[in-house]
């Protein structure tokens, strides 16, 4: 594969979860900004295309090799980074095979444990961390925020006794093209008769876009005032889901009228659609919904508004 060499002396990164929606868009970043990034996938093949970016290069591991969280190979891992001074961690999943915490636990806690451990055998001195708005790892609602908030804990107290500079970023939900969220419910509401019934349909978020996300990332790389920072990320508005998922279906061409379930409803909806293809909706999904997905008072928003880009992805899917 024909690789485009990174400028001369530029900073290598290795990035996990570079191949995922925020990945894509903070390689294309931090190719821009003239760095030199290594992401290792399961699947290259399915994602060359990255690697015509200046200075990005994608490195193929088999399954077994690079399955970090069963903790089989950390020095191959270690080997690896050993010439890199930055590591990203994208890494995460919004579900899970069983509903116990299981697999956000091995996704979200294990893989950051060994992710930093070959990071601090290989010499890395600076880790940029994604969590999440509502990462407790005590009272989080679900096991998806528990899980978030153990690894980000986790990450900070390593960073501290090691010497590596951490910080953690923790976004509302991120909208963008190709995004699971809103194109989800567009697809969603093209199946729906009119009327569309939402679970939690008063759930609150701040949605920020990809692009402002990627920024954030990217200006933090050689931040040392950020070290031990854990930095929240909203949009500039916050919105109910029953909006937010009008919004989008009308915007799509595809306008209906939101019937927001009442509690029960939700739960009922949860355990049945957790079920279907793809798991659109669970019980843990449900639980994270408990908690709403806004800034802190007197945070700093993102500039992006949601009306600024939807628009433009959302349109495009009604023609396809």
């Amino acid at each position: 594969m024909q690789v485009t060499q990174p400028p001369f002396g530029a900073k290598k990164i290795m990035l996990l979860g570079g191949t995922g929606f925020v990945g894509r868009a903070l390689a294309g970043a931090l190719s821009q900004a003239g760095f030199s990034v290594t992401i290792p996938s399961r699947h290259v093949h399915r994602h060359r295309d990255l690697a015509l970016n200046p200075g990005i290069r994608l490195i193929d591991r088999a399954p077994a090799a690079s399955d970090m969280a069963s903790v089989r190979a950390p020095l191959s891992w270690a080997e690896l980074m050993s010439d890199h001074s930055v590591l990203i961690n994208l890494v995460g999943i919004l579900n899970e095979p069983k509903h116990n915490g299981v697999g956000f636990e091995q996704a979200h806690v294990t893989f950051t444990q060994t992710a930093l451990a070959a990071a601090s055998a290989a010499g890395i001195t600076r880790y940029l961390h994604m969590s999440a708005l509502g990462a407790d790892a005590v009272n989080g609602r679900s096991f998806y925020l528990r899980s978030k908030g153990r690894a980000e804990d986790w990450a900070h107290e390593f960073g501290e006794q090691n010497g590596i500079g951490v910080t953690s970023f923790r976004p509302s939900v991120i909208f963008g093209p190709h995004d699971a969220f809103l194109n989800r419910f567009v697809q969603l509401a093209a199946l729906m008769p009119g009327v569309f019934p939402l679970a939690c349909a008063d759930a609150l978020f701040a949605p920020v876009f990809v692009g402002d996300v990627a920024a954030q990332l990217l200006s933090a790389i050689e931040s040392s005032e950020l070290n031990g920072r854990r930095i929240e990320l909203c949009g500039p508005t916050d919105y109910r889901l029953r909006e937010l998922v009008a919004y989008a279906a009308k915007t799509a061409g595809h306008p209906r009228l939101i019937l927001g379930l009442p509690d029960w409803a939700s739960r009922v909806q949860a355990r049945l659609l957790e079920f279907a293809p793809g798991k659109p909706f669970t019980r843990d999904n449900y639980a994270s919904l408990q908690t709403p997905s806004v800034c802190s008072v007197g945070c700093p928003r993102q500039p992006t508004r949601l009306e600024t880009i939807a628009p433009q992805y959302l349109h495009k899917r009604t023609r396809v």
